[in-house]
């Protein structure tokens, strides 16, 4: 009996706490059915997913990591093995977005070069004056940083499948 997948690929989220990581986790893998109240994360969550691209069929294990810095050490674990990483920040979270640089430095040190980063700006449906970093700032953080760029919404879904197409590409592209 053959396997159902080809390639296993395995994808975290990492960024601080209270951007939203679950829901985006939610969204990749159940298409945001559940619904409701969400608790921090205690070390780390995941959900599986399978998909089809360019005729191989892949077996996704994502990973949803605590963003609270008392959980780096079990999180940081979690990085190992992994061929893709969501780096999250929220747009109406100045501090969650200065906090990327740190994160992107964690990821060097674990992952080295061997993981494909993009930086998610997440809740990009809320109006200009509820936001505290522009899609411009964003944009410009993440070409510094040599990584692909999404605003992304947890909420109404927008990008979120965008995004986790283009990461699965890149691995692919990368890895296979």
């Amino acid at each position: 009996m053959s396997k159902p997948y080809e390639h296993l690929i395995k994808i975290i989220l990492i960024g601080d706490a209270g951007t939203n990581k679950t829901k985006i986790l939610l969204k990749f893998a159940d298409d945001g059915q559940q619904q409701g109240q969400f608790i921090s994360t205690i070390g780390c969550d995941f959900k599986i997913r399978d998909l089809e691209a360019h005729g191989h069929r892949i077996r996704l294990q994502i990973w949803d990591t605590a963003g609270n810095e008392t959980f780096f050490t079990i999180t940081s674990s979690y990085y190992r093995g992994t061929k893709g990483i969501f780096l999250v920040y929220d747009v109406t979270n100045e501090k969650s977005f200065h906090n990327v640089k740190s994160w992107m430095g964690n990821i060097s040190e674990v992952t080295g070069k061997d993981a494909v980063v993009i930086l998610l700006g997440n809740n990009c449906h809320l109006k200009n004056d509820e936001r505290q970093v522009s899609w411009e700032r964003g944009y410009a953080l993440a070409k510094e940083m040599n990584v692909k760029f999404f605003e992304v919404s947890a909420d109404t879904g927008t990008n979120v499948e965008e995004a986790l197409k283009s990461l699965v590409l890149d691995v692919l592209a990368k890895v296979y």
